[in-house]
C-alpha cells in the first residue's frame, strides 16, 4: 500500500468514528440514548445501608427522587417504596 491510500483510509476512518460520535451525542439530546455514566443525572443512589445479621441488610435507596427500602440477603428480597413528605400526611 502506497502512502496516499493509507491516508486515505485513515481519514475514512477519521470520518466514521466522528459521524458515530455526532450520532450518539443526537440521540442522548432527544432522549433516545442514556446518558453518559458521569454526566450527573443519577436515578439511582444508595442513602444508607445497615446490617441485620451476619446475612442480611437493610438498605435506604432513593430512585427517581423517591425514597425506598430494601431488605437483601434472605430468602427473598424485600423492597418497600416510603411515602414521599407530600404523601405522609395523605390518609
Amino acid at each position: 500500500m502506497d502512502p496516499q491510500s493509507i491516508g486515505t483510509a485513515l481519514a475514512a476512518l477519521a470520518g466514521v468514528l466522528i459521524l458515530i460520535m455526532l450520532l450518539a451525542r443526537g440521540l442522548r439530546r432527544l432522549g433516545w440514548a442514556p446518558a453518559a455514566a458521569g454526566s450527573g443525572t443519577r436515578r439511582l443512589a444508595v442513602e444508607g445501608s445497615l446490617p441485620i445479621d451476619g446475612r442480611r441488610r437493610l438498605l435506604l435507596l432513593r430512585c427517581d427522587n423517591r425514597p425506598m427500602l430494601l431488605l437483601t440477603g434472605g430468602p427473598q428480597d424485600v423492597l418497600m417504596p416510603l411515602p414521599t413528605t407530600s404523601q405522609a400526611g395523605e390518609g
